[in-house]
């Protein structure tokens, strides 16, 4: 009889136990790459948002050569970000730096350079982390503006800057800026 007390206790103790456990780990707020999102709203209420997990720089070199121990190679393709693949969801056809991006759902990569970024738009989505489908799937691939921030950039940050009709895709992280204009077509 005491087995069987103890044993139904051990039934219940064990939920009380690891169901707190398990809505903390189910918390994105508190992984070390958070995740965030950015939106650029056109006048008309349709929108682009990107949505990514936003890793910290915490003393690392960001952007270099792979033999610099860098966190992101120049020359490698990126995710552009941090856990779940960084997503794109546009819900107007748009012009990314002059090239034709139907409404829809996509991922978003990027290939940083030292002078010179490409950003890579994904017909597939769905990718956990840094598992780039291959050119195979690629919708677009446009340059983008690179440039210093003003300071150092703690977070990997991604943003829209509007002005009129447009928007500006921002990418900032540790002393770089990479941007693209989009246009709502």
């Amino acid at each position: 009889m005491k087995k069987v007390a103890l044993f139904t206790a051990l039934l219940f103790a064990i939920p009380i136990l690891v169901l707190p456990q398990m809505s903390m780990s189910q918390d994105k707020s508190k992984r070390p790459s958070p995740p965030a999102s950015a939106e650029c709203k056109f006048s008309d209420g349709k929108t682009i948002k990107v949505d990514y997990s936003s890793p910290r720089a915490k003393g690392r070199k960001i952007f270099g050569a792979a033999s610099d121990k860098a966190v992101v190679p120049f020359g490698e393709i990126w995710r552009t970000g941090a856990n779940e693949a960084t997503t794109f969801v546009a819900s107007a056809n748009v012009s990314v730096a002059g090239k034709d991006v139907p409404a829809g759902s996509y991922t978003i990569f990027t290939l940083p350079k030292a002078d010179a970024w490409t950003l890579v738009i994904s017909k597939k989505t769905g990718e956990w982390g840094t598992a780039y489908p291959g050119e195979g799937e690629d919708l677009a691939r446009v340059p983008m503006s690179v440039s210093k921030t003003a300071g150092p950039v703690e977070n990997f940050t991604i943003a829209f800057d509007q002005a009129g009709g447009k928007c500006s895709l921002r990418m900032e992280w540790e002393n770089t800026r990479a941007s693209v204009e989009i246009a709502e077509k």
